[in-house]
C-alpha cells in the first residue's frame, strides 16, 4: 500500500510552514511519527493542546 502523493504533501506544507522544517527533515521522519506531528500541530491550532 503506498500513502497518497497529495496526502503526503499537505503534511509535508504544514509541519513545515509551523515548525520552519526543510523538506528533507520531514520527509526523513517514519510515516507514523509526520502523523503524530500533524496532529499535534492541528491541536495546538484549534488551542485544544497544551
Amino acid at each position: 500500500m503506498t500513502y497518497a502523493t497529495d496526502r503526503l504533501h499537505e503534511e509535508i506544507a504544514y509541519v513545515a510552514f509551523h515548525f520552519h522544517w526543510s523538506q528533507d527533515e520531514i520527509l526523513d521522519l517514519e510515516h507514523h511519527d509526520r502523523r503524530r506531528y500533524t496532529d499535534r500541530i492541528a491541536s495546538l491550532v484549534a488551542g485544544t493542546g497544551s
